[in-house]
């Protein structure tokens, strides 16, 4: 008896290190799908995080232009804060954050039968997308598009029309951040009989995880649509990617596409997977270069996040370590309006204090 009570003793120990915070392994929670439900909290006293630590990071958000900010834990509603006139149902775009929702869709249509991410983009929307030569377009395949390696031109700005998608490198073969990930939408329509973009989404993500059906697509101008939601709805989503495509007892995408999709996928940006953004890798590289930078993406943030980020500092932070979720919506942190900034790094310390 002596033995099993010590053996608990270090178990308990070894569960509340600095690396997990004290997150007890208790089963996750997920919010009824209800709109107007009550969404469980868990307090910071509870945690046995740092009160003193919270009006620090509350008093930086604010100072850096957040609308909303949000922290899960192992489901529950830790901090959820509301800044400049920015409400609980009021919606505000996810911007690039948002290509991790074509990423799961495409995962879901996949399991469906609908597509292969190995085929060939043309396979679905037919040829002459791109102003490449037939035999180069004929390269890129939906895992291309998934993971920033189509080998089209990504310094011609954000239009997607088949002339300003030329050919600068064999599909496979470069690393270059480009909205042509969205053609994967037009796959999705083609593919799927009797669906839009919208409504497949609608039925197989966004009503499966109860996320506001409030959310809207916005169809800008050069052919992207942009997705607009409450904070709650990103949260959702950011729970479904803790949980890797379940959500309670049922299987939005599978995990093994899920897991695929938020590890390295190409051997050149080892930071970046299936439209998602990867932490603790040796080398990372950004949008608009073909630079490596060494090092950790986001050296204060926990290893073994990752993360969905979006231009002017839309983020949605997933640690499995941490059973943790952090949402953050706003306007533009920084003097540039990138997805990934110093305030990420900032914006890490201050979450770090809570718990470390």
């Amino acid at each position: 008896m002596k033995n099993i009570i010590l053996f608990t003793l270090v178990f308990i120990t070894l569960s509340c290190s600095k690396d997990n915070c004290c997150v007890n392994p208790q089963q996750m929670y997920f919010p009824p799908n209800s709109e107007t439900a009550t969404w469980e909290t868990t307090s910071v006293q509870e945690l046995g995080w740092k009160q003193n630590a919270v009006q620090p990071l509350l008093d930086y958000l604010q100072l850096k232009n957040t609308k909303s900010f949000m922290i899960l834990i192992n489901g529950k509603i830790v901090l959820e804060n509301y800044f400049d006139g920015h409400t609980q149902n009021a919606l505000w775009y996810w911007a690039s954050a948002g290509k991790t929702l074509t990423a799961t869709v495409v995962g879901i249509a996949q399991q469906e039968g609908l597509v292969n991410v190995n085929n060939k983009v043309s396979d679905y929307i037919g040829a002459g997308w791109t102003s490449a030569p037939l035999a180069k377009e004929n390269l890129i395949t939906l895992h291309h598009l998934l993971t920033m390696t189509s080998g089209l031109n990504d310094a011609l700005g954000d239009d997607i029309s088949p002339s300003n998608l030329q050919y600068t490198a064999d599909a496979g073969t470069r690393w270059a951040y480009h909205n042509v990930y969205v053609k994967l939408q037009d796959v999705i329509e083609n593919a799927t009989p009797n669906h839009t973009w919208n409504n497949y989404f609608n039925e197989k993500l966004r009503d499966k995880i109860g996320m506001s059906t409030n959310g809207v697509w916005y169809n800008n101008a050069d052919g992207n649509r942009i997705y607009f939601s409450t904070t709650r709805s990103m949260a959702r989503f950011g729970l479904l990617a803790l949980n890797k495509g379940k959500w309670n007892q049922t299987t939005v995408v599978n995990q093994d596409y899920f897991n695929t999709a938020t590890t390295t996928s190409q051997n050149i940006n080892l930071a970046y997977g299936n439209l998602w953004w990867i932490n603790g890798k040796t080398s990372y590289r950004l949008p608009q270069t073909q630079l490596q930078f060494n090092g950790s993406l986001i050296p204060s943030a926990p290893s073994d996040m990752f993360c969905a980020l979006g231009k002017n500092d839309q983020k949605i932070y997933v640690v499995p370590s941490l059973k943790m979720v952090v949402i953050r919506m706003g306007d533009i942190a920084g003097n540039a309006n990138l997805a990934l900034s110093d305030f990420d790094n900032v914006l890490w310390q201050k979450i770090n204090a809570l718990y470390q």
